[in-house]
């Protein structure tokens, strides 16, 4: 990863009555313009989200998507869909007088990316995706009811252990009365257990600090109610499968997909399905598990970028 590097640009976007999205521009000026579109829902950019870019080449936009980091409000489900944050993509570009650019999207936000994509198709130049998420109801049943549940079975139980026996026939539903509840510590406890079991699952090795990241229960709590907002609600979209069954649009884009071999948050086969019906991908599984951060992942996401500059 190219070492860590300041904003050259910040500011706040005004996106409709309720929500501002934080953005900032980091690299050249004059560089050919990349987005980075962070997972989630509700996780937020990072310092080290810069470090993926030649920064001598690459004009790098990044932005808190609505509910989550220095956007506001904080943790906020009204008025936060899908095709709303498409928007405010949108509505960033035409801020910033960008004409198009390259999408680099990991997890949920490979998801929103491809989103983005199928509904811009002529603003998107290219697209580096990690982790990937197709957004389906198979896809969150995975790792919110059963499948994760049996490669990690002692951080399932403790998972599911806030949640009384009756209504653990569907997690989702269950996690969303206590992440909403008027009670905040309630919220606070039910945001904690969400987002240990999937920080617990991001890496093939355990997360240094973990407890200590957890500590934070604004991001806790954005993360997991933003997540169980998006994920109870379908992503709502109106197909399950929105992005495979309008992937004719996009097919002809080029894309890269890196891919944890291990990863217990977003299945392999959506990867593959995903490339399989692209016309103009490249497919790279690695070992490792879901983290952009785990040293293969990183490196291939260096040499996308580094690839992507011949576009």
């Amino acid at each position: 990863m190219f070492e860590p590097i300041e904003p050259y640009n910040t500011g706040y976007l005004k996106v409709d009555e309720i929500h501002t999205i934080y953005y900032e521009e980091v690299g050249n000026p004059e560089g050919s313009p990349i987005l980075f579109v962070h997972g989630g829902p509700g996780g937020g950019i990072s310092e080290s989200s810069r470090q993926y870019f030649d920064p001598k080449f690459y004009r790098v936009i990044l932005f808190d998507q609505r509910g989550c980091g220095k956007s506001t409000p904080s943790a906020e489900i009204r008025n936060n869909t899908t095709l709303d944050l498409v928007a405010d993509m949108e509505k960033l570009r035409e801020h910033l007088g960008i004409d198009h650019w390259i999408l680099f999207g990991g997890s949920w936000g490979s998801c929103l990316s491809l989103i983005y994509a199928i509904n811009h198709p002529k603003h998107t130049k290219g697209l580096i995706l990690r982790g990937v998420f197709l957004g389906r109801r198979e896809d969150n049943e995975f790792l919110y009811q059963e499948g994760t549940s049996y490669l990690i079975p002692d951080g399932f139980d403790e998972f599911i252990s806030i949640i009384p026996k009756e209504e653990r026939n569907n997690l989702i539903v269950a996690y969303n009365k206590y992440l909403n509840s008027d009670n905040l510590d309630v919220a606070y406890r039910a945001a904690y257990h969400w987002a240990k079991w999937e920080l617990s699952n991001l890496a093939l090795k355990q997360i240094p600090d973990l407890e200590v990241i957890l500590e934070n229960n604004k991001t806790n709590l954005e993360l997991a109610r933003l997540e169980n907002h998006y994920f109870i609600n379908d992503i709502f979209l109106d197909d399950d499968n929105y992005i495979l069954n309008n992937i004719e649009k996009i097919k002809d884009i080029p894309t890269i997909i890196i891919h944890g071999r291990y990863d217990l948050i977003c299945r392999p086969i959506g990867a593959y399905l995903l490339h399989k019906n692209l016309a103009n991908s490249k497919l790279y599984f690695v070992t490792a598990g879901h983290s952009s951060k785990e040293e293969e992942i990183a490196k291939k996401l260096v040499e996308a970028t580094e690839e992507f500059k011949d576009l």
